[in-house]
């Protein structure tokens, strides 16, 4: 009810026997107050008034004086504890528990230096490493799995997946180290972590947390249940993962369904909102498997990832819209699925990923950098099963998102990449990211990385058109025509999946399609590739290898997904002079 209640959990020894202890300080209520203690088997006394014992069905039963304030301190101990009338009578009194909610002494005071190890300027993108300290006081798995910045850009906030918060302090000063201190722990399973006017908020399997530093020592006092309303089961793969947050403060993040079992809760399989102020939560879409991350879009919408698996004949990324009457994205082992098992009940995936060009997706961002040239604005995914970083290239067609990856060349990580932000004063790109389960970067357990553009040469494309009579591919720089326009240095190949209660899908009609022309546009950038059977299909790969007029090698692979074919344009030509 609107009763305040404060609770400490004890313990008592006198001669090797335990007692249990429960100090409750409990404020006035409007409702009735009773507390479930323990079975009758066991022994059950109470210090302070206001509150009395019975037995119920097999229970013994608390009862509180709810017009009153008061302090209790419970004792519990099995029936063979033969000393516990002599821990009652020699046991101290309640306490108030008030001093315990104004912080105390920090449990780690200690702060922990690493060297930045920073990357070489020769390729397109520099590397920087920001390890973390792997050797700590606590033994701490380094596995980070969320990061953000606080308003003071020279300091981020990182979780890891085994419940440790830390604050990294170094990241703009310029100078060789960083600082980590340990400002948290005990969290349950975190995998996602957001800032919002400088407070740090972690979304957990059990609920979003919102830590409190109550005396300034910059460690966690009090760890708030921001909200919980997305109930938790004892299945180990309902992971709640990334976390975001909109202009009026609205908290975002998707939560996992129980692999290949019914869902039990109506959170399994989900895309959830939280009210700003932590005391509501809806859910905006469903039929998820194991949705690694979520990207807010610009507009409002949500790019969700998900994982091939049972009813997921590959791995997804998910366009979703706000206020669309269909918010179902294929698993019927999530929540409440509808009755038509069929692709038609379903909303598409933007993007089918095969397995060849990431095992395991997880969040996507958007590039919100100036030093980023001519990606700034793109779409970034990343991948925690191969460590890597690919651009997405999507666009709108008859109202369907569809479009495609490609892998950032030299782009790899000692890691499985979980999540990344643009840091909004260096402008650089700050990835974590960590091993475990089902990633093939295994080198470490966990890590942080800057990502810096060299300006050097884009050698991959930065769009990708599907036309009625064709694909348009676009560059940053501009085309060597004799080698753009040779038809051998391309080749295109498409095939379908089938979905079903199976996990995965095998490979279906694969076909290589014939390039009947190519013409590239008047600006030198784009060439478009004439396919006389290009329709509509799950997946298509689009192999290039051709040169820029500088002589740079343009090489690599696009993997998409068709939905629709947009109307041709007509500033192609055939050749260039």
């Amino acid at each position: 009810g609107a009763s305040d209640i404060l609770e400490r959990l004890g313990s008592e020894k006198m001669e090797n026997q335990f007692v249990f202890t429960r100090t409750l300080n409990i404020g006035p209520s409007s409702s009735i107050l009773k507390l479930r203690v323990a079975p009758t088997t066991s022994q059950v006394k109470i210090l302070g008034s206001g509150a009395c014992l019975s037995k119920e069905n097999g229970y013994v039963i608390l009862t509180v004086d709810s017009s009153r304030r008061t302090q209790l301190k419970i004792f519990i101990a099995d029936a063979r504890i033969s000393t516990f009338d002599a821990f009652f009578k020699a046991s101290s009194g309640p306490e108030s528990l008030l001093k315990y909610t104004q912080g105390g002494p920090a449990h780690y005071p200690e702060i922990l230096t690493t060297q930045i190890k920073r990357g070489s300027d020769d390729g397109l993108f520099a590397i920087d490493e920001l390890s973390p300290p792997y050797e700590n006081p606590w033994n701490c798995r380094m596995k980070l799995s969320g990061i953000d910045f606080m308003s003071d850009g020279n300091i981020a906030a990182v979780c890891t997946t085994d419940g440790d918060v830390f604050l990294v302090t170094g990241l703009t000063s310029k100078g060789d180290s960083l600082q980590w201190k340990r400002i948290g722990s005990g969290l349950f399973q975190p995998l996602g972590l957001k800032i919002r006017n400088d407070k740090i908020y972690v979304i957990c399997r059990d609920q979003l947390v919102l830590l409190h530093d109550l005396n300034g020592d910059d460690e966690t006092d009090y760890y708030e249940s921001f909200n919980h309303d997305h109930q938790v089961t004892d299945h180990f793969h309902e992971f709640a993962m990334g976390l975001q947050a909109d202009e009026q403060g609205n908290f975002y993040y998707a939560k996992s369904g129980r692999h290949a079992r019914e869902a039990l809760v109506p959170q399994h399989g989900t895309l959830i909102k939280v009210s700003s102020d932590g005391s509501k939560s809806q859910i905006i879409a469903s039929g998820f498997r194991a949705a690694n991350g979520v990207c807010l879009n610009p507009d409002g919408s949500f790019l969700v990832t998900d994982q091939q698996g049972y009813w997921n004949p590959m791995n997804r990324i998910n366009w979703i819209e706000t206020g669309q009457s269909n918010t179902f994205y294929g698993n019927m082992w999530a929540y409440n699925p509808p009755t038509d098992s069929t692709r038609k009940a379903m909303n598409e995936p933007m993007i089918w990923v095969d397995m060849e060009f990431d095992r395991s997706p997880s969040e996507l961002v958007w590039v919100d950098s100036e030093k980023w040239g001519p990606l700034n604005g793109s779409l970034l995914s990343f991948s925690y099963g191969y460590g890597k970083m690919q651009l997405v290239l999507y666009e709108e067609v008859n109202g369907k998102k569809q479009g495609g990856v490609i892998d950032i060349p030299k782009m790899k990580f000692y890691t499985g990449v979980m999540r990344g932000r643009f840091h909004p004063d260096d402008q650089h790109l700050y990835l974590c990211g960590m091993e475990a389960w089902s990633t093939t970067q295994n080198q470490r357990t966990g890590d942080l990385y800057r990502i810096r553009y060299t300006g050097k040469t884009i050698t991959f494309p930065i769009k990708l058109k599907a036309k009625k009579t064709g694909l348009t591919l676009t560059f940053a720089s501009d085309l060597n025509s004799e080698s753009a326009m040779e038809i051998s240095n391309y080749e295109v190949k498409k095939w379908d999946l089938i979905r079903s209660r199976k996990y995965g899908s095998e490979r279906y009609n694969i076909e290589t399609l014939d390039i009947s022309d190519i013409k590239i546009s008047a600006d030198g950038k784009t060439v478009k590739l004439i396919l006389e059977d290009i329709a509509p299909v799950d997946v298509m790969i689009i192999k290039y290898n051709v040169l820029d007029k500088e002589g740079v090698s343009l090489q690599g692979t696009v993997q998409n997904t068709i939905h629709a074919l947009g109307d041709d344009e007509d500033d192609f030509i055939t050749s260039i002079k």
